[in-house]
């Protein structure tokens, strides 16, 4: 009997100590992850320039890359850059499939439903675009017109606010801007930045129509479990603010800055 009972005591003590092991890995998430994997994995689209887009060299570049290069830095670890589709990103960060979302995505009350953000890096807005000939003088005129955006972004929505009935979705905005220009569509909402720096670079024969149509703050997400590598970044953020480093990034990428709200 007493036989039994030690041989007892031993499974249950084994039991017990699988199951603190077991507790203890599922414990390490988020910061201690990222610290042992010794990379840190953002996803973006990599067709929204200037912010995260492909080169003719077929490069990955752009402020939000060079954003996560230094909040990877100022981690301790490597940047893992991964290009996904948008209308799926946040599912994927979800499933575990990268880190977090650094891709210029609008902290919205909605979104905040399933993710975290870190404090905003950037501050943007949502702006009608027309080509440069185009006759419009206001977004009203544009209600019955084809208006093209990306599949899953906030601007769907201003669309539907402003009333338009015939809104195109496409994978990003390289595909908006160009049918625009080639009068596929009478008009385009993205970010205004975005839409004044294809523009200025002579691609795009497009001009901005009225004023913005809402302001957002831009941050990155997170997974809800990952709070400590959320707070260990609201850190980095906090500093490439102060030190005047996410400034100088803008002002490479955008000649202004867009950093300050």
């Amino acid at each position: 009997m007493r036989r039994f009972t030690t041989l007892y005591l031993a499974v249950i003590m084994l039991l017990i100590a699988v199951f603190l092991t077991a507790c203890a890995q599922q414990e390490k998430t988020g910061l201690e992850k990222v610290k042992e994997a010794g990379e840190v994995s953002f996803a973006m689209s990599g067709g929204y320039p200037p912010f995260n887009y492909f080169n003719k060299q077929n490069e990955l570049v752009g402020f939000d890359v060079d954003v996560a290069k230094e909040v990877a830095k100022r981690l301790g670890v490597k940047l893992k850059p991964v290009t996904t589709e948008w209308s799926g990103i946040i599912e994927g960060l979800r499933s575990g499939i990268y880190n977090g979302i650094l891709g210029s995505m609008a902290a919205t009350e909605q979104r905040k439903k399933v993710v975290d953000f870190s404090t905003p890096y950037y501050y943007s807005g949502a702006q009608m675009f027309v080509r440069a000939d185009a006759p419009f003088k206001s977004v009203g005129e544009l209600k019955a017109k084809p208006v093209g955006l990306v599949t899953g972004t906030t601007f769907e929505q201003d669309a539907k606010d402003l009333g338009v009935t015939d809104i195109r979705l496409y994978k990003d905005d390289t595909h908006t801007l160009t049918e625009l220009s080639g009068g596929v569509i009478g008009g385009v909402i993205t970010d205004r930045v975005v839409g004044v720096n294809a523009m200025n670079s002579g691609k795009f024969e497009v001009k901005p129509l009225g004023s913005p149509l809402r302001k957002e703050d831009i941050a990155v997400a997170f997974r809800k479990e990952d709070k400590t590598l959320t707070d260990e970044v609201n850190k980095i953020l906090k500093q490439m603010h102060e030190d005047g480093t996410l400034t100088e990034l803008s002002k490479k990428w955008l000649k202004v800055d867009i950093t300050k709200k």
